[in-house]
């Protein structure tokens, strides 16, 4: 896991693409998150890969960014 201490904008430029990551960052009307893994980032965006989409955040917009663990398995089918 990388260290936790970084700032937001400094734990994404050094992660390491394919982690799992959570991002929240300022939208319109307030703030929203990204979960999902960590596809790339340069000094002005990261994409991150939801279960739905890929998500372009600028690195400006970022207030918090930190790594967690995978998702638990899927549950068996009843």
């Amino acid at each position: 896991m990388n260290p936790p201490h970084l700032p937001p904008r400094e734990f994404l430029l050094n992660a390491t693409p394919g982690i799992r990551v959570v991002v929240r960052y300022r939208i319109d009307d307030g703030l929203t998150d990204a979960l999902g893994y960590l596809l790339a980032s340069n000094d002005t965006a990261c994409t991150v890969r939801t279960r739905t989409t890929d998500v372009e955040i600028p690195l400006a917009l970022v207030i918090a960014a930190k790594e967690v663990p995978p998702p638990p398995p899927r549950r068996q089918a009843r």
